[in-house]
């Protein structure tokens, strides 16, 4: 089994990975090709997909049952102990709080009523 994700890629491509698999979303194709077809419309799919994003996962002798690839995406495969895992940048990575930004201790006004009622 194979998927292939397109995001922001020319028309052509698409229509070009249509030939070999079905589109069952826009941009989204599945399929069953041999490794061999695979890979020659990965290579078809890296050099035509411009500023565009892709993505391949397809089946493997893995402990996972499969593997993919990435074209121009932030994220990218790590392997982790014999498991792929993805990796973000750590520019995305939530942010921890400033010691300046941190809530003051005690409650508030508004608090104090939800809690102990209006007096």
């Amino acid at each position: 089994m194979t998927v292939i994700v397109l995001t922001n890629c020319p028309a052509g491509l698409r229509g070009f990975l249509t030939r070999w698999l079905l589109e069952i979303s826009a941009g989204v194709f599945i399929g069953n090709p041999s490794a061999r077809i695979r890979d020659v419309l990965w290579a078809e799919v890296q050099e035509y997909a411009d500023q565009g994003r892709a993505l391949l996962a397809h089946t493997a002798d893995t402990e996972q049952g499969f593997t993919f690839r990435t074209h121009d995406h932030k994220w990218h495969p790590a392997d982790y102990e014999g498991l792929t895992l993805i990796r973000r940048p750590s520019e995305s990575a939530p942010k921890s709080p400033k010691p300046s930004d941190a809530p003051k201790p005690g409650w508030s006004r508004a608090a104090k009523r939800r809690r102990f009622g209006r007096g």
